[in-house]
Order: structure tokens, then C-alpha cells, then sequence
């Protein structure tokens, strides 16, 4: 049955070899499992149920996996989106002070709009309207930015009334914990060990237990679907305050998904002719997951670009998918240790790693054309230093066609591209 459903043979693979690849990805994912809920529950943040969004994490990168792998049929494995889940914390939830049930009520709504515009086929003139820069600028801005999340909350960055932040306190046991971490995950990565971000966030919850920064309460417990799961507050998102937020988390989950989508199918020569077979089903798959991902009662579901690791070990069908979806299903029922591994300083590692791969973007970017460079560059450094996506993104669209246009080059210039710069400049002006 497998054989005939996932074509295993003319895909070159065979089932043991499937099974491998689900396994590799999902140690490369699972890291997300005690990241995820330490973002969202963080008090100056969404400040939710920890255990709650450990199990919608686990729940919703299950299903929007098994949707993507046995619909789209392809080897790729979603789960809430790094980088989607700060801003959802910290700037919707913490900057704009929105209750966390009516954040997820606007992340079911963008995840509808992109269902919506996936069905139409509307997405391409979304996609191929705003510029290759800016797109690439917002990774590297968003990896900035969760960098500074890990480092702040590791007390390797600490704040100062003068010069607003400064080196921390590295003698205290918290800081000497990320450092560890870091510097173990660090080489692990360096020498390419499939799993790295997540061996060293167990290592260094294991020093953070021993020297006493967290407290180890057990292994297994019954899940928690209560605190979160349907939670979510849709007619309370229904207001046009929530626009920019909606239209942030469309954008991103839009680029992010088709950028993994591309990337990892180059790599496993699903490519053909230029074009990705069953590109709709791969979409539709991430939006529905986004759209699962906030009843089960967390941030935006995307596809992960760690899977590329299970299509280095052979991977090349949706059983891939389906496996490591299993995988989640599993560790809903691991909270107590999980929450050993759930302070600042142990997930601080994974933050800064993960932001430093964000970045490999930044080297595509037109530096030589001031007209490409200068917007690119102001979504990078106002991310990180203004503690919001959304500024960082709406003075990359207002500067963009501005410079364009003075550089005499506007017919490089989208026509959304104006007509989404003067929303942000409105935003700016009326509010």
C-alpha cells in the first residue's frame, strides 16, 4: 500500500529509508518542541500555558505534517514558525497588548486568506510582486532578531540606562549556561551533526539542572489540551486594528513556505522543468496547518527548512512527512521534561544558531544598487533594534519604491508594491 500510494520505487527510495529520513528531520525539528512554548509563555510575551502550547505544538506540527505528506506528498515537515512565534509573542501579544486568544483568532485568519489566495491562484502576483530584497532582507531581519531574543534572555545582552543595552553578567550560572550551549551547539553544527541544535539544548538543560537554573519534576504526563487548545478568539480578530498583524503573518508564512518548499525540492530533484508538481496541494497543506496550528492553540504552522536534513539521508516522498509528524504526536507526552529545558538560557542556543542560519539571505541582497541595499538594510537593522518585525517590514516597503523612483528605476517597482507602501505610511501618519 505505501509502495503504491508514495510511488517509493520511481522516488528511488525504499521504506527503511523513508523511516531514517523522518526520524533525522524530526531530530532536527525538535528542537521547536521546548523552544515554541518558552516563547509563547513567556510573561513579556503572549505569557501562555506552557504545557498547553507544548501540546498544541506537538498537535499542530502532527497534523499539518501529515497533511503535507499525504496530500502534497512530499518530504517536508511543518511546525510553528521560528521567528512567527516571537512576533506573535512579543510584538501582537506584548508591544500591541492584543489577548493571546485573540492573536491566535488573527493567526486562523491569515492562515484562511492564504487557503483563500492559494485556491484562487492569487499568490503568485503576491509573491512576485514584492521585491526579491525585501524578502531576503526579512529573514535575515527576523534571525537578528530572535538572536537578540536568545541573547537577552540567556543575560549575555543586558540592558543599560545610557546605552540602552551592554554586555551582561557572565558570572552569573544562567549566562555560563548559554555559553555552554552555545559553544557546544556551535561545534556541533560546525561539524555538520544531523540533531545539533537539539543535542545541545539537552546538554545544556542537563548543566542547568545540575547546577540548579531549572528543576527536573519527572518524564512523562497525560498532555495538556486545555490551556490553549480552542482557545482561539476569530470574531474578536475582526477588527481592522488587527490588519497589519494579519497581513505580516500572511507575508511571512507565504515566503517562508515557498522559499523551504523550493529549496528543499532542488535538493531532491522534485523540480521539473522549473516548476514543483503539486505546488497548490504543498500550499494548501501549510495554510490548513496554520489554520489547525491556532485551534490547537499556537503561532503560525510552517514549512520547516530542517527537512532538508531527512532529504540528505534519502528521503524523497510525504511518508518522510508523515513519520516525523508521528514523531510530534509522540513527545506531546513528555511535558515534565520538557520543562526542565525550558529557561531562557538553555533555549537561548537554539535562538542565536537558528538567527545565524537566517542570515545566510543577507549575501543575495543587491548591496552594490543603494536603491536594493538601503531598504534591505533598514528591514535588517530596525528589526532587532526597534523589537518589531512589523517596523522593520513597513520601512522596507515606504523606502523601496521612494528610492526607486528617485533613481530613476520605477518600472522595477510592483504596483502592489506602491499601494502596500502607502498603507504603511498611513499606519505611520493616522496612527
Amino acid at each position: 500500500m505505501l509502495e503504491k500510494y508514495f510511488d517509493l520505487k520511481g522516488n528511488c527510495t525504499t521504506l527503511k529509508t523513508e523511516i531514517t529520513a523522518g526520524v533525522v528531520t524530526f531530530m532536527t525539528m525538535a528542537y521547536i518542541v521546548f523552544v515554541n512554548p518558552t516563547i509563547l509563555s513567556d510573561s513579556h510575551g503572549a505569557g501562555m500555558s506552557f504545557s498547553g502550547v507544548l501540546a498544541a505544538t506537538c498537535l499542530a506540527s502532527f497534523i499539518a505534517s501529515l497533511i503535507m505528506g499525504l496530500v502534497a506528498r512530499y518530504p517536508i515537515a511543518l511546525a510553528p514558525g521560528m521567528g512567527l512565534n516571537a512576533y506573535f509573542s512579543y510584538v501582537i501579544c506584548g508591544a500591541m497588548g492584543v489577548p493571546w486568544q485573540i492573536a491566535l483568532g488573527i493567526v486562523f485568519i491569515s492562515g484562511l486568506v492564504f487557503t483563500v489566495l492559494t485556491l484562487i491562484k492569487a499568490r503568485e502576483l503576491i509573491v512576485n510582486a514584492i521585491p526579491d530584497g525585501l524578502k531576503l532582507a526579512t529573514a535575515a531581519g527576523i534571525g537578528l532578531f530572535i538572536a537578540f531574543i536568545g541573547l537577552q534572555h540567556a543575560g549575555i545582552v543586558a540592558p543599560d540606562p545610557n546605552t540602552f543595552v551592554t554586555f551582561g553578567d557572565l558570572s552569573k550560572t544562567p549566562a555560563l549556561v548559554a555559553l555552554f550551549g552555545l559553544i557546544l551547539t556551535s561545534i556541533l553544527v560546525a561539524r555538520k551533526v544531523k540533531g545539533a541544535i537539539l543535542y545541545g539544548l539537552l546538554a545544556a538543560g542537563i548543566v542547568a539542572v545540575l547546577s540548579g537554573v531549572t528543576q527536573f519534576k519527572g518524564i512523562v504526563s497525560l498532555p495538556d489540551l486545555s490551556s490553549a487548545t480552542l482557545k482561539l478568539d476569530i470574531l474578536g480578530a475582526l477588527s481592522f486594528d488587527y490588519i497589519v498583524p494579519i497581513v505580516v503573518l500572511l507575508f511571512f508564512d507565504m515566503f517562508d513556505t515557498i522559499g523551504t518548499l523550493i529549496g528543499v525540492s532542488e535538493q531532491c530533484g522534485l523540480v521539473k522543468a522549473g516548476r514543483l508538481p503539486r505546488i497548490n496541494q504543498a500550499l494548501l497543506s501549510d495554510s490548513v496547518g496554520t489554520m489547525a496550528g491556532a485551534v490547537c492553540g499556537t503561532s503560525t504552522v510552517t514549512s520547516y527548512i530542517e527537512s532538508a536534513a531527512g532529504v540528505m539521508e534519502g528521503g524523497r516522498t510525504g511518508l518522510t512527512a508523515v513519520l516525523t509528524g508521528f514523531l510530534f504526536l509522540v513527545a506531546m507526552f513528555f511535558t515534565p521534561l520538557a520543562q526542565a529545558f525550558a529557561a531562557g538560557c538553555v533555549t537561548a542556543p537554539a535562538l542565536v544558531i537558528v538567527g545565524c542560519l537566517m542570515m545566510r539571505s543577507i549575501t543575495k541582497v543587491k548591496w552594490d544598487d543603494f536603491s536594493e541595499a538601503i531598504p534591505a538594510f533598514l528591514t535588517i537593522i530596525l528589526m532587532p533594534l526597534t523589537f518589531s518585525i512589523a517596523h522593520g517590514l513597513a520601512l522596507g516597503f515606504i523606502s523601496f519604491p521612494i528610492l526607486k523612483l528617485a533613481a530613476g528605476k520605477s518600472k522595477e517597482v510592483h504596483w502592489l508594491v506602491y499601494i502596500l507602501a502607502a498603507i504603511f505610511l498611513l499606519r505611520y501618519i493616522l496612527i
